[in-house]
């Protein structure tokens, strides 16, 4: 059982930015790729995610749920049912559960689950509001998808795979926006499962914060849901922050890793430490401070948390349309093969966009018969999103939007999951680079920021 507790906001703009060339700047120094961790596909018994509404739909007197999504392959059910028997009637969550299903027959899931559930259990029919303290299971031969917390029920696919848990939880997260980055997540405790070799690879993953038994994941949700509570004010705060004990955590932060947040946008920032406070069972700011202070590691993976590097491939696919249609036609107008372009994507995370943007401009070349060389320089704050990006494997929802014929040809099948391919991997040069603070790279034709500027409070915005 993995589960992924989030928040629920507007999407996050992209961003491409022409940049004049620079006449005189140094060019900057090609690292070489060193070995880094990589994620093994996650494929657990079940999966859920659980999204609060956004403080901007609070209105007095409402009550909007936490949505929780949960799903189970075909022999989940047993996780399904002991999860439940040990959730209370009022824990204010909307809890909506996808299994595999076999399309040529009825399912009987609700009339079972209604059995160990004290929250009433209603297969979807239609457009339905997810309410509080109820719970929702996937009809036969549908999926669920979810708007503006309405689930709807299009056709199963007559063709091809069918991913019902990954399509949900998907638009669980679309419908969620950039609150949804990084959420806690549990991973059923395997020596529990019916089936290990599914939370076996969760485990194995590194993506879980806790490894828990259903009973224990339904506690730890219910102490989640009641803790974690964010203010309804829908005004995202980008000025230095006014709390002391706030400020406290952010000079410890700044002291201890180099990385000042305060001209960050705070509304971010509280979320981010809201989390960690609930990963070590803090309530107050006083009591995690002195935490903070006993403890470096807690602050390296605080500011870890806070720099938020959940990203994917072509994540808004109508940018990439208009770099082949406006951006690179006018990069190759009267250029010749000793002027290579040069591209820089600061902020790059796990390496995504960069490597979409390699690929485009692989496939835009390749239409238009031009043989040109380029490189792209991409540059993160964190280290460790940086070491994953130059091992450049990925697996699951990073390659949602990668067509097939993309994966096949610019990535290589591995055991750890799917690898872009070294002549996609030697066009692009990762380093660990502070946007605020380091000289700007130069001598660039294009800049590439979709995954920076909207965690940047207006100073900081306007600095870089």
């Amino acid at each position: 059982m993995v589960v992924l507790v989030v928040e629920k906001t507007g999407r996050r703009p992209g961003r491409v930015a022409r940049s004049p060339r620079a006449p005189d700047a140094p060019h900057p120094k090609r690292r070489a790729a060193r070995k880094g961790k990589t994620s093994a596909a996650v494929s657990p018994v079940t999966a859920a995610a659980i999204v609060r509404p956004p403080a901007e739909e609070h209105t007095a007197g409402s009550s909007l749920p936490f949505i929780v999504g949960v799903g189970a392959s075909a022999g989940g059910l047993e996780a399904f049912t002991e999860l439940l028997s040990h959730l209370p009637d009022d824990t204010g969550m909307a809890f909506v559960l996808i299994q595999h299903l076999d399309p040529s027959h009825e399912s009987h899931l609700s009339e079972l689950l209604a059995k160990a559930s004290k929250m009433p259990v209603s297969e979807v029919k239609g457009e339905t509001r997810a309410k509080a303290n109820h719970v929702y299971v996937i009809p036969p031969r549908c999926n669920l998808g979810i708007s503006d917390g309405v689930l709807q029920t299009p056709p199963r696919p007559r063709s091809g795979r069918n991913l019902p848990i990954d399509s949900f939880l998907r638009a669980l997260a679309a419908d969620c926006g950039s609150k949804a980055a990084g959420g806690i997540t549990f991973a059923q405790e395997m020596g529990t499962a019916k089936f290990d070799s599914m939370p076996r690879s969760a485990i194995a993953a590194g993506v879980a914060d806790f490894v828990l038994p259903p009973a224990g994941i339904a506690r730890q949700l219910v102490a989640i849901a009641r803790s974690f509570q964010i203010p309804a004010d829908s005004r995202e705060a980008t000025e230095p922050p006014g709390d002391p004990e706030l400020s406290k955590i952010l000079r410890l932060v700044r002291n201890a890793s180099g990385v000042d947040f305060t001209h960050y946008k705070h509304g971010t920032l509280a979320r981010r430490i809201k989390r960690r406070m609930s990963l070590r069972g803090f309530e107050t700011l006083e009591d995690y401070t002195r935490d903070l202070e006993q403890h470096r590691e807690e602050v390296n993976a605080l500011c870890e948390n806070c720099l938020i590097t959940v990203t994917a491939f072509f994540r808004e696919p109508a940018v990439f349309v208009e770099l082949k249609k406006k951006v690179f036609p006018a990069l190759v107008e009267n250029r010749g093969p000793e002027d290579p372009i040069r591209i820089w994507v600061p902020g790059c995370a796990t390496g995504e966009e960069a490597y979409s943007i390699a690929i485009c401009l692989m496939e835009f070349l390749d239409d238009t018969k031009l043989s040109l060389p380029f490189e792209i320089f991409a540059t993160d704050i964190s280290e460790t999103a940086i070491e994953k990006a130059r091992s450049g494997t990925y697996t699951g929802a990073a390659l949602a939007h990668v067509s097939p014929q993309r994966l096949a040809r610019f990535f290589t099948r591995t055991e750890r999951g799917h690898q872009v391919a070294k002549i996609v991997r030697d066009v692009c040069v990762f380093a660990r680079h502070n946007l605020a603070q380091d000289p700007p790279f130069s001598k660039l034709d294009l800049i590439s920021c979709c995954n920076v500027l909207i965690y940047l409070g207006d100073v900081l915005q306007r600095k870089v």
